[in-house]
């Protein structure tokens, strides 16, 4: 039987396991209960698709979105691995090619929909096809305490108990509370082996700005990135439609994605994302999670998210091929209070709508951090970690100072004011701007009244923002936003706590440095020849360009330059399939011509035993004659060469009895062929 790592090798093409694969791979292929946190771009989806092709059996993998199954099917099938999907989006034909794969028990992995559960027939159809494991992605989906939650997730586990059989459930995003829940939910409380492999995504550069002109922010970081593939995460319709022409009119490709578009155009959208290079999507959230495509280079979010789960999600789309990537992420004010509203003003239960201020504090907490914002993230998650040097706090370190005078001046002023304005009133307080509605409410003979002039307006506005982010005070739904003071704050106001600041002027945001290079400036040229050619191959075959191959394994190639098809199968993401398929139209843009082989050689390509078969070759050429030339002329198949490559008999006997050899063919070139055994070993 084939080894884990036999696999890895020969079916998708990688020389060695990401951190935790192996040890999940291995607990899933013995038939272990399994929950895998692992980060996204980590290789979850190989964590179940390779136990599968090791396992009796069909793998049914339970995946949220359509688009999602589609693409993993698709890579499966390049890759040489019969998958398919039922899903409400197969044609008729394509949902004939799954039954018949099924009943002839040529498929290892079936892939469908949580809402497929709900339907009455699907318990027996899995029964008779033979299920053999559950896989479940995006496994957070089951708990209520998630950004997720979906209800269908909730019949997972009747189904697990119906069918006798392990289930693995992976995530990329889970804190505790989901964690317990997902146990209870999938594994009836019984303890699954666990594997927690982090959130870390080192490749990706984090950075968060104050909104300041969000529209030119946005279209100042995009330039700088030009002709690559990015998402824009937008908080409202009106914005993606607005930005995505705002892009378009800067010469960017580019499109919007949201909800309220018809379900044909939405797809239309995701198509073209998944096939072409360098398109940009402008959407709201509803946009992502179905994406399985691993060159997005960037994403940036227009308006701030929901909580720090939903951005660790969001920005995991970008960079998953792990080559570098780059995110963006913009808030204000008015984020904040939209956010605070949405939770006060939601039906949740008061213990939930506390748990999602908690994750809002998390998220606000990483956008006003003052130092490496990778370790502040991974902290929310229970990691720890070094200063990243990947981020733009650790990159430009911040300029701070003691705000503690300033946020009691701001606090006082709430107070005296009775809890009743926003921070655009106050400010004219602190600052000693008599207005008629400070007059009209007498707020000008406060003692607070002109105590703020050391700032101008933009600093307070600063200032309260910070204030904002760091839960000292909340828009109050009930009056219309007006600002009012936490618990956190009375430990300032009374003098028993200080705080720190940073000294954001909100000025004009420069432009952030040019993207970083993928590869040197000398390989540039041959990454973009290489891109090029996959994008006709990807084209013709009406793929997307991933599925031929990612960017890391273009950027390797035009690193590592092969020469020849041998050193092809080298190079990662290359599996036996791949090279047999691509190998010699991505070798010829390499090396200018592709080397011709034998197929039977070809399949020993990258292996020890193809270097073998080359000496039994040259072995052979030199003795078809004899040693003195004038012999009857005998040679050896391709085919007999390889067996003899792979088998590596240790005698003459041994030796004539493979195929198409032979006592006179094992007399002819036996002592040599056995000599190149023994000195290959």
């Amino acid at each position: 039987m084939s080894t884990a790592a036999t696999v890895l090798r020969d079916v998708f093409g990688y020389d060695a396991f990401r951190p935790g694969q192996a040890e999940i791979i291995d607990a899933v292929t013995r038939g272990q209960n399994v929950l895998a946190i692992m980060p996204t771009g980590g290789g979850k989806s190989l964590c179940f698709q390779l136990p599968a092709l090791m396992r009796e059996g069909v793998t049914v993998v339970i995946s949220p979105l359509i688009a999602l199954m589609r693409d993993q099917v698709r890579a499966l099938r390049e890759a040489g691995v019969e998958a398919g999907a039922l899903t409400s989006g197969n044609t008729e034909e394509e949902t004939a090619e799954v039954w018949q794969a099924l009943d002839a028990g040529r498929l290892k992995l079936l892939y469908i929909a949580p809402e497929r559960l709900a339907a009455g027939s699907a318990m027996g159809m899995l029964r008779r096809i033979g299920v053999g494991l559950i896989a479940v992605d995006e496994a957070h989906c089951v708990s209520q305490w998630g950004h997720d939650f979906r209800p269908d997730y909730l019949r997972i586990g009747e189904l697990r108990r119906a069918l006798g059989v392990p289930l693995a459930a992976f995530t990329a995003t889970a804190d505790a509370e989901t964690r317990d829940e997902m146990v209870h939910r999938l594994f009836d409380g019984e303890t699954p082996e666990t594997f927690l492999y982090g959130f870390d995504r080192p490749n990706i550069n984090l950075a968060f700005a104050a909104k300041d002109g969000p529209r030119a922010q946005i279209l100042n970081f995009a330039a700088a990135r030009k002709g690559q593939s990015g998402i824009v995460y937008c908080g409202t319709r009106a914005k993606t439609e607005a930005l995505a022409k705002g892009l378009r009119d800067a010469g960017h490709h580019a499109l919007h994605y949201h909800g309220g578009m018809d379900a044909e155009d939405r797809r239309i959208v995701e198509t073209r994302f998944q096939r072409e290079d360098g398109l940009i999507v402008v959407a709201t959230v509803a946009f992502g999670m179905g994406i399985d495509k691993p060159d997005i280079r960037w994403v940036a979010h227009a308006d701030l998210p929901k909580s720090i789960e939903a951005y660790y999600q969001e920005i995991g789309r970008a960079g998953r091929d792990g080559a570098p990537a780059e995110t963006l992420t913009l808030f204000g004010p008015e984020d904040i209070r939209l956010r605070r509203s949405q939770i006060d003003e939601g039906l949740a239960p008061p213990e939930m709508r506390a748990a999602d201020h908690g994750r809002l504090n998390a998220l606000l907490g990483l956008a006003e951090a003052l130092g490496c914002r990778r370790q502040v993230l991974l902290t929310y998650f229970g990691e720890a970690s070094e200063p990243c040097g990947n981020c733009d706090l650790c990159e430009t370190p911040p300029d701070t100072f003691d705000g503690t005078e300033a946020v009691r001046k701001a606090l006082s002023a709430i107070l005296r004011t009775g809890e009743y304005f926003g921070a655009g009133y106050l400010i004219d307080v602190l600052l000693g701007n008599e207005t008629d509605r400070i007059r009209d409410r007498g707020h000008d003979g406060l003692p607070t009244f002109g105590v703020g002039r050391e700032f101008d307006k933009r600093q307070w506005q600063a200032v309260f923002r910070q204030m904002m982010g760091h839960d000292l005070v909340r828009p109050d739904p009930e009056r219309h936003g007006a600002l009012r003071m936490t618990e956190t704050a009375h430990p300032i106001l009374r003098g028993e706590a200080s705080i720190t600041l940073r000294r954001d002027l909100i000025t004009k945001a420069a432009r952030r440095p040019a993207v970083k290079a993928l590869v040197s400036d000398e390989d540039a040229p041959l990454l973009s020849a290489l891109k090029a050619k996959r994008r006709a191959l990807a084209e013709a075959a009406k793929v997307p360009a991933y599925v031929i191959f990612n960017d890391r394994t273009l950027i390797e190639m035009a690193e590592t330059r092969p020469q020849t098809l041998d050193q092809m199968a080298r190079v990662n993401g290359v599996g036996a399939k791949k090279l047999d398929k691509y190998g010699a139209d991505f070798l010829s843009v390499i090396a200018g011509e592709a080397a011709a082989l034998h197929p039977a050689r070809m399949k020993l390509a990258g292996k020890p035993a193809g270097s073998l078969f080359d000496r039994l070759q040259e072995i052979q050429l030199d003795l078809s004659r004899g040693e003195d030339g004038t012999g009857k002329f005998l040679n050896c198949t391709a085919s007999t060469l390889r067996q003899i490559a792979e088998q590596r008999p240790r005698c003459l006997d041994s030796l004539a009895r493979i195929n198409g050899m032979g006592e006179q063919k094992a007399e002819r070139f036996g002592p040599a062929f056995l000599d190149a055994l023994q000195a290959a070993d």
